[in-house]
């Protein structure tokens, strides 16, 4: 099966996956949850929380984002989603932190300043953060992980091995019983399907 069209409700499928998530369609604020909660976890991997905790904030940060992404604007070369949602989820673990502080029990003192400091600010910041590319990984395989089912599994196969493995084409499509224009193709489907709906998303 070859991939589906969004809902009908959507009036166009070119739009990306922020697009639909302004225009207020409920799936693709729930695809949006989906794609970059791992991402917000992994930022949080190293402030001890307590599963409940972690749950709270996830909702809290989720919470900033629903009320305030008109404000968001990507149309500078360092404005990024992933940049913003960063700034939202650093301020958001300050606040769980200061209100930690003031309660009898948990970290507190100079230990939670000291993690604070560690952790990392916007993108728009001078350099590249060291943790770019595990961030752009993680944001990559989640959204792999999103849409794979809307393809058969020879388009994926042909697209994974040659685009992820590394794969000859024309290896790869004696192994599938395809010629080495249909592999071409099939692999174009995935990556327009990944530019389409997570147009500026991933980066």
């Amino acid at each position: 099966m070859e991939p589906k069209h969004y809902s009908a409700s959507l009036g166009s499928t070119s739009l990306s996956l922020l697009e639909r998530v302004r225009e207020h369609d409920q799936e693709a604020w729930q695809r949006l949850i989906r794609l970059y909660s791992p991402l917000l976890c992994y930022w949080c991997r190293d402030a001890e929380l307590q599963e409940d905790d972690l749950k709270d904030l996830l909702q809290d940060v989720w919470r900033v984002v629903f009320e305030r992404l008109e404000i968001f604007r990507n149309d500078k070369p360092d404005a990024t989603f992933r940049g913003w949602l960063r700034v939202v989820a650093r301020n958001k673990l300050i606040d769980f932190f200061r209100r930690r502080d003031r309660e009898p029990i948990g970290r507190g003192g100079s230990t939670a300043v000291q993690w604070l400091q560690q952790l990392p600010g916007d993108d728009s910041s001078t350099g590249i953060p060291e943790s770019d590319r595990s961030e752009a990984t993680i944001l990559l395989r989640r959204a792999l992980n999103m849409i794979q089912r809307d393809f058969s599994d020879t388009t994926w196969q042909a697209f994974w091995r040659t685009v992820i493995q590394g794969q000859a084409t024309r290896h790869v499509a004696e192994d599938l019983g395809m010629n080495a224009v249909a592999v071409r193709q099939a692999r174009s489907r995935v990556l327009r399907r990944l530019r389409s709906e997570f147009d500026g998303m991933l980066e």
